[in-house]
Parts: structure tokens; sequence; C-alpha cells
């Protein structure tokens, strides 16, 4: 997963005369679409939080791939998106102020959350979220790392847990092990007792080891169904062939999740197994266990590379050329980071 971080530039100072002065901070904008360069560096107002919100003091925030949806006229008429747009989704910061009917955090909280993709806002020195996209943030972690963890691990948690329902004992084939959600799957998977098989290039096969995968496999020197045969669950990253022959090496009754592509129904039938094609979605809750997770040492957290948040264009440069959505739902916020992290701060 990419995780950018944009570290706050500092606290933005204000004077009040006889008129109230807005307050202003900076933030990368997109006014029109195109590449990374559309991507601008401005003083813009500080937002101010409604009563169901929460205003955030960003000190990091991730960048994934699904950042690009800002500015691509398809994607931002497909989530609802409108220019002037403050992309950016995972954030790490301080709680600066609350609405009135905000109870479970406070002013000087540290939280980490990712936002919804219709508003983002991550993408500056201050952001807005809510009761149901923020969680406290990991007491082991720095900001920089908590930014890191919001979309990818969410991904991971959703498919395995909520959707695949894997269970301790069982043993699951995550393609793209080396990935942004790969990173996090495998370590969720481990944390729930199941067996780890995982896909990955040469160079990052002892990298799966590191995170616990039981069994490594280099894809471009290894067909996977030589090596993995009747998995409970196969979590897909990568679609097109790979999803196609994957459907071969689930056992009966087991279960394929695939966050890039649409499932092939005539496939499950034919294998007799169950099938998902999934996103993700803010939830508070899980956000919260997987903090757990990461303060007991059950997950590591692994930031690739860091950029000041003038330096958006560079950070989303570092996007794979072809890199892509999966099918998503207008009424769901869905997105599928594939690299490991980077921040913006």
């Amino acid at each position: 997963m990419f995780c950018a971080a944009a570290v706050a530039a500092g606290i933005l100072h204000t004077e009040l005369s006889a008129q109230s002065v807005t307050p202003i901070m900076k933030a990368i904008v997109v006014h029109e679409y195109g590449g990374p360069e559309v991507l601008k560096y401005e003083d813009v107002p500080r937002p101010e939080p409604k009563e169901d919100q929460i205003l955030v003091r960003v000190i990091a925030a991730g960048v994934n791939p699904v950042d690009e949806a800002g500015r691509s006229e398809r994607s931002a008429k497909f989530f609802g998106i409108t220019l002037p747009f403050v992309p950016g989704y995972d954030i790490a910061g301080i709680v600066e102020k609350t609405g009135g009917k905000i109870t479970k955090f406070k002013t000087g909280d540290s939280v980490y959350a990712y936002l919804s993709l219709t508003n983002g806002g991550g993408y500056a020195e201050y952001a807005l979220t809510t009761e149901r996209e923020a969680a406290p943030k990991p007491k082991s972690l720095r900001n920089v790392d908590a930014a890191a963890v919001p979309v990818v691990a969410l991904t991971a948690w959703q498919a395995l847990i909520d959707t695949a329902k894997l269970s301790a004992g069982q043993t699951v084939l995550i393609h793209g092990g080396s990935g942004g959600v790969g990173t996090f799957a495998i370590q969720i998977a481990k944390a729930r007792g199941a067996k780890v098989i995982a896909t990955a290039s040469t160079a990052n096969q002892d990298f799966l080891k590191q995170l616990g995968a039981d069994v490594a496999i280099d894809y471009t020197k290894t067909k996977f169904e030589d090596v993995a045969k009747n998995v409970d669950v196969v979590l897909d990253s990568v679609g097109k062939d790979t999803l196609a022959r994957s459907y071969g090496v689930v056992k009966k009754g087991g279960f394929i999740v695939t966050l890039v592509a649409r499932i092939d129904q005539a496939e499950l039938d034919k294998h007799g197994i169950r099938g998902a094609a999934l996103g993700v979605e803010p939830d508070s809750n899980e956000l919260t266990e997987i903090g757990k997770l990461i303060d007991e040492k059950k997950i590591k957290v692994i930031v690739s590379q860091t950029f000041p948040l003038s330096e958006a264009i560079k950070a989303q440069e570092q996007f794979p050329k072809h890199s892509r959505f999966p099918k998503q739902s207008k009424h769901r916020n869905k997105s599928q980071p594939v690299t490991r992290a980077v921040k913006l701060f």
C-alpha cells in the first residue's frame, strides 16, 4: 500500500480582531482532472466540525492508489467527488475540536482514521472525521506508522474475518502477500491461528517469511496451484488469470474473496465453493481491534517511504503505472491499495 504521510507543518495561529478571521491551513488541492501534476500545495480555510464530526490536527496521512480517485473524472463522478477536492483517506493525529454530539473522543486524544471516499481531506494540516471512521491510535505506534494502517488493514480484516470467516486451523492462500493488503492479511490470519500460504516475487520471499507466512511461493518460478491445494480461503488482490486459476485450489465449501474483480458464479458452482467481490468501508470498532493486535506485537507496520506534504506529487508518482481500482459500490466506501506504506508528512 502506498501510505503517504502528511505531517502537519505546525499549528497555524490566527488573530481575532473586531471581525472573526477564518483559520488557514496548508493542503493539497485538486482543481482539475489529470496526473499527479494537478496536485497543488495551497492555503485553504481550515474546516469546522459539524455536530457529528471531529476535527483532527493531521500529523501523518496515508497515500494509497485509491487517492487517485479525486483526480480521475470517471472515479470522481462514480463516488460523488466534486472539485476542488483535498485527497487522502488515511490519517493519524490529535483531536483538535469536537462537535456537540461526539461522545467517544475529546480534544487532545490521539486517533487514526479511514475517511470516506466522497469527503477525503487527509492531505492537509487538519481533517474532519467521524466516530464511525476514527479509533484510538495504537499506543505503540508513531503517527507516521499509524497512518499506514487504516485502509489496508481494514481491507484485510473485512475480507478474511467478516466475509470469509477465517478461523483457527484453516489454511488461507494470500495472493500479493508483500503488498499493502497482503502484509496485513498474513499477520491477521496468523493471529487468527490459520496456516498461511502467500505469493510474491523473488525479491520478497524473505519478507513473506518475516511477516509469518508458513509457505512462501515465488510466482515467477512456481505455479501456486502446484503448492496450494484444498485451501479453505483464497484472498485475491491480483485478478485476471490469478483469480481464474484460484477457484480450483479451494476445497469444497471453501471461500474465495477478490478485491479487484467480479466473482465467476459458474466457477463457484463448478467447484462447490462460495465467493465474494469485496472492498473496504470505515469501521471504528474493527480499527480498534486491529490497534490492539498492533499493541500486542501481533501485527507490525511497514512504512517504505515518507514525504513532506508539499511533495505529494512525488508521493503519488510512486504508484504503479497501471494501478487500478477494484469493483466498487457508490454506497460503500471501497478501495484496494496494492503497495507497501509510503507516507507524506
